[in-house]
């Protein structure tokens, strides 16, 4: 109350100056210096002046505090699902990169086809990786501090993970090859291309949320995704099972055990990600500002 143009400036750049993030609402002309030198200036939209809307940044259609508040958890919400499809879809795509250069160096064959690749890459970066946008926001998601403007969207060991993950689905993958072969087994490609595509399908379950087991928010609170992941279940089977599909994918039909089998590797990865979660959810994991007070 009772602050002048000239002293609402120097607020915000001294606010400014010490590193902070300055936002400023008003609705009067006097406020639309203040406003538009503003980090975000937020400007009246019932009761505001036509130039305080102009020199803002954003305009409150409602003129109530509270829809920043909502328009902040919202844009959290945002920026972690798309954090999480980026994380998602990079670790499947370093784990088929892992397991087509690993292999040659364990001397075995090149274990996918390039119709095989293509096919894992529509299947599971397809409806999963969409449907991760409908995911909720995160526990306590209100109770962060502000994320640094100019902080790497790879930063909290989003790197990390999608480097020793990756290597996971190839340490579950190549050894199946090596195995399958020795045993004489003609059908190891369709195992390799089964457990590489489930692998992806549960790394995608395991980073709905970064720091939450999935077995705490539970599986079917996003529908979309669960429903997804079936599908895609459902159409890979398919490229094994259905006869027109095999010639196509050069696949076979896998045996019960075998498929059981490919069922229970995949689930590797799955568990890996929670095992990470849960050294991250005491602290043991990415200290360099990697927790940033999530919530436990």
């Amino acid at each position: 109350a009772r602050v002048d143009p000239e002293q609402k400036i120097r607020i915000v750049k001294a606010l400014q100056a010490a590193g902070e993030f300055a936002a400023m609402t008003g609705d009067g002309v006097n406020d639309a210096p203040a406003l538009k030198r503003a980090d975000i200036g937020v400007a009246m939209g019932k009761g505001g002046t036509d130039v305080a809307r102009e020199a803002a940044h954003m305009v409150l259609l409602d003129d109530n505090f509270a829809t920043i508040v909502h328009a902040v958890r919202e844009g959290r919400r945002i920026f972690d699902n798309i954090r999480k499809f980026i994380k998602y879809s990079m670790t499947g795509n370093a784990g088929t990169i892992w397991v087509i250069v690993l292999a040659p160096f364990a001397g075995l064959p090149i274990p996918l086809l390039p119709v095989q690749i293509l096919w894992i890459n529509l299947a599971t970066d397809g409806l999963p990786g969409l449907a991760l946008a409908n995911e909720r926001a995160e526990h306590g998601v209100m109770r962060r501090p502000p994320r640094r403007p100019g902080e790497s969207l790879f930063s909290q060991g989003m790197a990390y993970h999608i480097a020793w993950v990756g290597l996971v689905i190839a340490a579950v993958c190549v050894p199946l090859q090596a195995w399958a072969l020795q045993a004489g087994n003609d059908r190891w490609q369709t195992m390799v291309f089964t457990v590489l595509c489930f692998s992806r399908l549960a790394q995608c379950v395991a980073t709905r949320s970064e720091r939450q087991s999935l077995f705490r928010i539970g599986f079917w609170s996003n529908p979309p995704l669960m429903l997804a992941v079936l599908l895609t279940v459902a159409l890979h089977l398919a490229t094994v099972y259905v006869p027109a599909l095999n010639d196509f994918f050069h696949t076979r039909p896998l045996d019960w055990d075998e498929l059981a089998l490919c069922l229970v590797l995949s689930t590797v990865v799955f568990f890996a990600v929670e095992a990470e979660k849960w050294l991250a959810r005491r602290g043991w994991l990415y200290r360099n500002g990697g927790t940033r007070g999530m919530d436990r």
